[in-house]
């Protein structure tokens, strides 16, 4: 039997549908299992040994729906139920099971905050689709499958994080998700810890402000001090340093991972990591939280105004930003 599993972006939901193909591979009979999603997160899948194959979405649909039309599949399994997958699925013209996408209840939680949301997570949802054909959802999570040319030793690391550190993954698709840097500033200062900064190449200069202003110079006169006030905070920007899958092994290899509405946070999931997710305009509630993982969700459930946005703004509509500036980072780490 062959399969097409649909979703083609972006980082968090192609992990998000991870389980989905691990029970495709392990309960159907003979199964050979497709993934079509674009060619930037094809690497996301390459490694995963319950994906045959990877079809490849570039630019243009045509091309792919050709390809796909010669492999004669069984099933299609949209997770993604956009139009270019529905054109897909007319041109392919094969059996069919979608992910409801539930726009509508969204917008009411949106604009009239108005909750009439399942209380499922995503994933879930995405594995409502496998019922038609018999299969049921397991317990083991998400999958994440790093190759091994990119496990990262830690001795690529600064002395100091060798014996142990915590990830912050401070990057986020949309500033709105993003606590600003003053707040990151405190953030840091709280885990009190050696950090790694994660994300890509324009976090860059917000963690190397970061890290300016944890650095330590050799012999500082405010060493003796710092020590005496027990604070342990320095940080190693890894920021656009290192791929994606080389990102994922720092995340592995972290005793805590704090991160905003991301990808690395279900990276993070995929580890068993403890997690701290860190929440501004959008909500857990939309079923995107740490999936079956130990987290802990920081936000401001007191800004009325949340959520503003299914996804996110560049900028706080309101002006105020205080989903943000105002959350009680309540934590330990002992």
């Amino acid at each position: 039997m062959k399969v097409l599993v649909l979703r083609f972006s972006s980082i968090g939901d192609i992990v998000l549908t991870t389980p989905v193909v691990r029970i495709l591979k392990t309960q159907l009979s003979d199964a050979e299992v497709h993934f079509a999603t674009k060619k930037q997160f094809k690497v996301l899948l390459e490694s995963n040994p319950y994906v045959d194959k990877i079809q490849v979405l570039e630019k243009d649909l045509r091309p792919l729906i050709k390809q796909l039309r010669a492999e004669r599949y069984d099933y299609i399994i949209d997770l993604h139920n956009n139009l270019r997958t529905r054109l897909i699925k007319i041109a392919l013209g094969v059996r069919a099971y979608s992910f409801q996408k539930l726009n509508w209840k969204k917008w009411l939680l949106v604009n009239l905050k108005i909750n009439r949301m399942p209380n499922v997570h995503i994933v879930e949802r995405y594995l409502h689709t496998l019922k038609p054909l018999g299969l049921k959802a397991d317990t083991l999570g998400l999958d994440f499958f790093i190759p091994e040319e990119d496990v990262v030793p830690l001795d690529w690391l600064p002395k100091e994080f060798q014996s142990g550190y915590v990830a912050y993954a401070v990057g986020a698709q949309h500033a709105t998700k993003r606590l600003p840097l003053k707040r990151m500033i405190e953030l840091c200062d709280k885990i009190n810890k050696p950090i790694v900064l994660l994300g890509g190449k324009e976090d860059y200069e917000t963690a190397e402000v970061l890290r300016d202003f944890f650095e330590r110079p050799a012999h500082s006169e405010y060493e003796a001090g710092l020590n005496e006030l027990g604070k342990k905070t320095i940080i190693f920007n890894a920021c656009g340093k290192f791929n994606i899958n080389q990102s994922a092994s720092l995340v592995k290899q972290a005793r805590y991972v704090f991160t905003h509405d991301t990808g690395l946070m279900h990276i993070a999931a995929a580890f068993k990591k403890e997690v701290f997710s860190i929440w501004g305009n959008t909500i857990s509630e939309f079923g995107m939280y740490p999936y079956r993982t130990r987290f802990t969700v920081l936000e401001n459930k007191k800004a009325a105004c949340r959520p503003c946005s299914k996804i996110g703004y560049s900028a706080c509509p309101k002006g105020h930003f205080k989903c943000m500036n105002d959350i009680v980072f309540d934590f330990y780490l002992p």
